[in-house]
């Protein structure tokens, strides 16, 4: 394997963790349209948060579903090739629904089996119920961890690496994507109104041409 080369004064960064934040184009639109077709099908399946294994919501046939799903491609078409792969790959993408209400969390977690996954965030709750909670609870964040564990064991004031954690408050219309192997933890929604998201995996197709040089 070719060691990657220092640049002109020496420095490496090693080991970096890439992710994409982005505020997608024409989400105004789309949002309240995809808020009704996710009501929709939770009234079919009261589980439908829970059985994300059993369906594949951006293969619905569906004008602002296919506009999500381009999205998505694309992001991670953009994220590819920020990573220096100019190469084609090919995958399949698996998505499911989240309607989190008052006091709905999920642990953390990662997504076995994935190359990519990330979220797109339909609705995002304003108000918050007043429940009388401590006051560095943050709810309706999604909070990102440092996947070297213990990295910042070490770390002195000013160091980069003294955060473990990256916590994202995130708005309307807002897709973020990363690597499947991070592990995340989505707060509570503290809030009588739902907050509406798609959650997707990006799963490569593998073939021999994608194994690295080792």
């Amino acid at each position: 394997m070719t060691a990657r080369a220092p640049d002109k004064d020496g420095f490496l960064d090693l080991w970096p963790t890439l992710m994409l934040r982005q505020q997608l184009p024409g989400a105004g639109k789309a949002n309240p349209i995809l808020a009704q077709e996710i009501a929709r099908l939770e009234a079919e399946n009261p589980q439908l948060t829970t059985d994300y294994r059993e369906q594949n919501f951006l293969g619905r046939e569906h004008p602002a579903i296919a506009w999500l799903k381009d999205c998505v491609n694309r992001a991670a078409v953009n994220f590819l090739h920020r990573q220096g792969i100019g190469y084609r790959v090919d995958w399949s993408l698996q998505a499911w629904p989240n309607v989190n209400r008052l006091g709905d969390y999920h642990d953390p977690h990662n997504h076995p089996h994935a190359y990519l996954s990330g979220t797109y965030y339909v609705a995002v709750p304003r108000s918050r119920a007043d429940l009388k909670t401590r006051s560095d609870v943050r709810p309706g964040c999604i909070s990102f961890y440092d996947p070297r564990g213990a990295a910042n064991m070490t770390a002195i004031k000013g160091d980069g690496q003294i955060e473990a954690e990256y916590t994202v408050s995130p708005e309307a219309g807002e897709l973020l994507l990363w690597p499947a192997f991070l592990l995340h933890f989505v707060h509570p929604n503290l809030s009588e109104e739902p907050r509406l998201s798609v959650s997707f995996n990006v799963v490569l197709k593998r073939a021999a041409e994608l194994l690295p040089e080792q």
